[in-house]
């Protein structure tokens, strides 16, 4: 576990943002807490996120049915929300939240659905102004060959015109970023590195990662690696279409679009057009 997490979890506040990456990080966390076995403790995947990109479209799961961030106080779970907790952060805590992507540069960034920022938006200010160990857990199924920032610059809810999902804005975001990478150096690498990614079978969205190192170490690594192999596959709760109010969505009222549609860039109105996780232009 990370100093900094280990440091707040003894004498500080650790706060767990919603995000299906996070509900891992979430549950291993609070393994190790008196308070693991309350309700207010545990995680129910298919409710502990917000934003989420499903193989239909980029959706959310429905603000009434989500569960709330945790809250952890001096190693207790406190049932506070972040509203709660955000003017009580200093520079000894930490703020938990995953990403939507990870360019080349090593730089993270969070998709942005409500005109407001949502969760990130709410903290984002107090988490920077007061130094707040920001922890940003992202796999690195997420990696893109483009740049965050310059992505950033050309997306936004309003420049969207038409979308498989919801329309989004990006913000970068600057924190201490946990990959794969980071997990096999924590657990004794002296080096790890992705080699490819894709997958069938089930195996969407996989990594393939060259890890090197002391063979006894890597032996361990391996073993580790082969407890964690057939873990259940996240499923969420997502809005349902016919109640949606998304209108730059292609699926509201009827709109013309398939699941595996993506909309295009229109140079006469300046708008974008996102699905799938991608965008396009033409």
């Amino acid at each position: 576990m990370l100093e900094e997490v280990q440091n707040a979890l003894k004498n500080g506040i650790v706060v767990i943002s919603q995000g299906t990456t996070n509900s891992f990080v979430a549950e291993e966390i609070l393994k190790g807490l008196p308070a693991a076995g309350e309700a207010s403790a545990r995680i129910e995947r298919e409710r502990f996120a917000a934003g989420v990109v499903t193989a239909k479209a980029l959706c959310s799961v429905p603000k009434e049915e989500r569960q709330k961030e945790i809250v952890i106080r001096e190693g207790k779970v406190t049932g506070e929300t972040l509203e709660d907790v955000l003017e009580d952060l200093s520079a000894e805590d930490v703020f938990i939240k995953g990403a939507n992507a990870i360019d080349a540069n090593g730089r993270a960034a969070i998709f942005l659905g409500h005109p407001s920022g949502g969760t990130i938006g709410a903290a984002i200010g107090v988490v920077m102004a007061r130094g707040v160990n920001f922890i940003i857990p992202v796999g690195m199924e997420k990696a893109i060959p483009f740049s965050v920032e310059e992505a950033a610059l050309r997306l936004g809810i309003g420049k969207i015109r038409k979308a498989t999902g919801m329309p989004i804005g990006l913000m970068p975001v600057s924190g201490k970023i946990v990959t794969e990478v980071t997990a096999f150096k924590m657990l004794g690498a002296s080096d790890a590195f992705p080699v490819g990614a894709g997958g069938v079978n089930g195996g969407e969205g996989s990594v393939v990662f060259c890890v090197e190192g002391d063979a006894e170490k890597l032996d361990e690594i391996m073993q580790t690696i082969l407890k964690i192999k057939g873990e259940t596959p996240v499923k969420v709760r997502v809005a349902d279409c016919e109640k949606c109010e998304r209108e730059k969505c292609v699926f509201f009222s009827g709109g013309v679009g398939s699941a595996g549609s993506v909309g295009s860039r229109d140079r006469g109105d300046s708008g974008a057009s996102v699905g799938g996780g991608s965008a396009d232009r033409e």
